[in-house]
């Protein structure tokens, strides 16, 4: 099983997503093991974004992710990181095909939404950004055994 870290950007919780964001991704089958809202603060932003100093964009990203809370989570499931990318769908929203989160939801470049990790290291490294061990929760659902058998 594979863990990977999603958060609901500014817009998804300011436009009351949050629920049908999070429906999608349990309906699918994926177990949340992890899940806050956050009021991120400049510190944590540029930590998240840290690939991205220096790039002409990096400044809109931070102020974007601090102008709002945020809903972190961390779901489990057999090859996460992928799935999980392809059901957010690409990162210009426009560019995102319908039935993904983006190509259904969003509209605009920076407001699209979502923000999953890309690679097993990434995930790995923005979990532990995001989440402190004792805040990930192991747990069996009886529904597992018909989603992962």
């Amino acid at each position: 099983m594979q863990r990977t870290l999603v958060i609901i950007k500014p817009d998804g919780v300011q436009r009351a997503l949050t629920g049908k964001i999070l429906a999608r991704f349990e309906e699918r089958g994926f177990k949340i093991v992890a899940l806050k809202i956050v009021s991120v603060d400049t510190d944590l932003a540029e930590a998240h974004y840290a690939v991205h100093k220096g790039k002409f964009f990096y400044q809109g990203l931070v102020d974007y992710i601090t102008s709002s809370p945020v809903v972190v989570l961390v779901l489990e499931g057999h090859e996460a990181i992928g799935a999980v990318r392809k059901m957010v769908g690409a990162t210009r929203p426009w560019e995102a095909e319908a039935g993904t989160i983006r190509g259904d939801m969003a509209l605009m470049g920076l407001r699209n939404l979502i923000h999953a990790s890309d690679a097993p290291e990434t995930a790995a490294s923005e979990i532990a950004l995001w989440f402190k061990p004792e805040e990930l929760v192991e747990y069996t659902r009886e529904l597992d055994k018909w989603i992962n058998e």
